[in-house]
């Protein structure tokens, strides 16, 4: 458990800094991932993209990171059948971003991990019809 806490803080020590008040694409990713993650495997969860997009861009995230971001987790969770490969860095976040929830899912177990989500990420799932 601690290796993947470890490799995604090296990652993110070396990642190049966007702007000084601005986090890591690779935190967005993360974001992104566990949102989409929710809406699949929570009850009564959804999520509206529009609400990733404003998220992006009060993070300073260029124009079109959603999008890609969508892209690349599709591609990577369906084998290539969905989405589109990325660059090599944001397949790289999207690889460490999936296997540090796939670690919080198995640690929490589906159910807890499900409602810590209803807090940790506020503003990007909602309840379904909410």
């Amino acid at each position: 458990m601690r290796t993947g806490f470890l490799m995604a803080g090296l990652l993110l020590l070396t990642a190049p800094a966007h702007a000084a008040d601005a986090p890591p694409r690779s935190v967005y990713v993360t974001m992104v991932l566990q949102a989409f993650a929710a809406k699949v495997e929570c009850p009564n969860t959804d999520l509206v993209y529009q609400d990733l997009v404003q998220k992006a861009q009060q993070m300073h995230l260029p124009d079109g990171t959603t999008e890609k971001v969508r892209k690349a987790i599709a591609w990577m969770h369906t084998g290539g059948k969905m989405g589109e490969k990325q660059d090599d860095d944001l397949m790289a976040e999207v690889a460490v971003a999936t296997q540090a929830t796939d670690m919080d899912q198995r640690r929490l177990g589906m159910s807890g991990w499900c409602e810590a989500q209803k807090t940790n990420l506020a503003g990007l799932i909602r309840s379904k019809g909410g």
